[in-house]
């Protein structure tokens, strides 16, 4: 096998479904020239993305959630049910708390509204296809927000995790806040990796898989 062929092998195979011809195919073109990125494949119709989905097998599924055939939220749905294997990245012009919460549970492993800038369109996609989940600042916002409102009930004397150090404590503070990891590291005036780390060590010693979770805790325990 050359060099261009491994290359491909280890590419994020990506498909678009998106309704409006002109978004879909603009984002086409620029994901095309990103580095172990490849697009197999852009759906106008959601019944169509699904299809696709099944016949394709991307690692990764960027999908709008205003669809006209087929809610984006049942389609998202129904590519998790079949192909858990495939991660599902919502994008659409809203980060309200009902569609972002309605997104996570059908199975979506990110949210990002349509104004994210193409890098962090393109690091939400790397994200996801190793496994990690990824919200835009305004959709973790909303979401941590009912959160903390429908589902989490405070403890009785909220206090930190004793297991975490200061450091840890703070990044979990800013979890809670719905920061990324790269507003994390420049918060606290620490490098990307450095808070990545940091985030992983907290995940670890709380004994959760995400930061969602994480989330809860740090409500619950008074940091958010």
């Amino acid at each position: 096998m050359g060099e261009e062929e491994q290359a491909d092998s280890a590419s994020i195979r990506v498909l678009v479904i998106d309704n409006h011809d002109l978004f879909r195919t603009g984002l086409v073109k620029m994901l095309q020239g990103e580095p172990g990125i490849e697009v197999v494949g852009q759906a106008s119709t959601a019944t169509m993305g699904v299809r696709l989905a099944g016949e394709l097998r991307p690692s990764v599924v960027l999908m709008d959630l205003l669809m006209p055939d087929l809610d984006g939220i049942e389609a998202t749905r129904k590519i998790h049910q079949n192909y858990p294997a495939i991660r599902v990245i919502a994008l659409t012009v809203a980060a309200d708390e009902g569609n972002v919460a309605a997104a996570v549970l059908a199975g979506a492993r990110g949210y990002l509204v349509k104004d994210t800038p193409v890098a962090e369109v393109v690091a939400a996609i790397r994200a996801a296809a190793v496994g990690e989940s990824w919200l835009s600042p305004r959709a973790a916002a909303a979401l941590f927000a009912r959160i903390r409102r429908e589902h989490v009930e405070p403890l009785s004397k909220p206090q930190p995790p004793l297991n975490l150090s200061p450091r840890e404590i703070e990044v979990l503070r800013l979890v809670a806040r719905g920061m990324e990891n790269a507003q994390i590291a420049a918060e606290l005036h620490i490098s990307p990796r450095t808070a990545k780390n940091h985030l992983s060590s907290v995940l670890n010693k709380l004994g959760v898989t995400n930061r969602v979770q994480a989330a809860i805790v740090a409500v619950r325990s008074g940091l958010g």
